[in-house]
């Protein structure tokens, strides 16, 4: 239990981290005054939403990288099974 026990524990950052690195990043350099939903629906159908939930993965990627160096594999892989489905979405987008 406590193998899947450290698993939860990086799934969950791994899923609720690519959002808020989207809103940061729409935030600071989308260029309008709309809300966080309103820019998703309008930049949901197209490519520039793929790159969007590609640039979104590289902060899990880096907390890949640091727990995996330091021997939290379970955390690690916990992580990068979060970040699987905003990959798979942008491949459908491009």
């Amino acid at each position: 239990m406590e193998r899947f026990n450290k698993f939860v524990y990086g799934l969950i950052p791994g899923l609720i981290l690519p959002v808020v690195f989207m809103w940061v990043y729409l935030h600071r350099f989308y260029p309008n005054n709309l809300s966080f939903i309103e820019t998703i629906k309008q930049i949901w159908p197209g490519v520039i939403m793929g790159k969007l939930l590609i640039l979104s993965i590289m902060p899990d990627l880096i907390l890949v990288f640091v727990f995996y160096k330091s021997d939290s594999f379970r955390i690690a892989t916990g992580i990068l099974i979060g970040g699987m489905p905003y990959l798979i979405s942008s491949f459908f987008m491009m």
